[in-house]
């Protein structure tokens, strides 16, 4: 694919003869088009397709938040992209044709804001996932005013539930309501963004629990 710095005439989008155009996050591009397909694609190949649909069938199912918590590593992407980068990077586990995500290993923020100490969860009435930790405003740039990130992914149904601007770091508790997961194993992290939303935490992976 070529970028164009100032583009042609303009720019342009679609197809042209054997050229392609269009637009990515305000970059003009144009490109070949494809003259083949691979129908006989390697091990190699097969591989990397299925663990990228696997991450990106992950990420998706919490794009609202990657898209925010991972907007600082996200140059010339999106944050749902970085996020799918870290992923296949880090959380894949297995050898072909058998692979799976490594949930202890996934971030769903990311960033250089100190995160909480000693962060636990408990399962407690009415589905409600209770997230407790210590406080450790002043930390480095953490403040007391840092609102918490919660976040909970169900692998059987591929979904998640996630807050972006939870309680306070000295408040020391957030809750998560897990109703839609009742019966149901989930897998669940903690970080924290700061107030103005420009200082992001990398998540801790708080473990796994079945929702009661």
């Amino acid at each position: 694919m070529g970028t164009i710095s100032k583009g042609i005439l303009g720019g342009f989008s679609g197809k042209v003869g054997t050229v392609v155009g269009g637009n990515w996050k305000g970059i003009d591009y144009m490109r070949s088009k494809s003259s083949f397909k691979n129908r006989n694609p390697s091990e190699a190949q097969l591989a990397q397709q299925l663990k990228f649909g696997m991450c990106i069938r992950f990420v998706q199912s919490m794009s609202g938040l990657l898209e925010l918590t991972f907007n600082s590593y996200a140059v010339k992407k999106t944050g749902v992209n970085s996020a799918m980068s870290y992923t296949l990077k880090n959380a894949v586990t297995g050898t072909y044709p058998v692979f799976s995500i490594d949930y202890a290993s996934v971030l769903v923020s990311r960033g250089d804001l100190p995160n909480v100490l000693a962060p636990a969860i408990t399962m407690g009435a009415g589905s409600q996932l209770v997230y407790s930790w210590t406080d450790n405003s002043g930390v480095g740039i953490a403040k007391a005013s840092d609102k918490a990130l919660a976040a909970a992914f169900c692998p059987e149904l591929n979904q998640a539930i996630y807050i972006t601007s939870g309680a306070d770091r000295n408040e020391l508790t957030e809750t998560l309501n897990l109703v839609a997961f009742s019966g149901k194993t989930v897998e669940t992290y903690l970080g924290f963004i700061s107030e103005d939303g420009r200082n992001v935490a990398s998540s801790i992976y708080t473990g796994s629990v079945v929702v009661s």
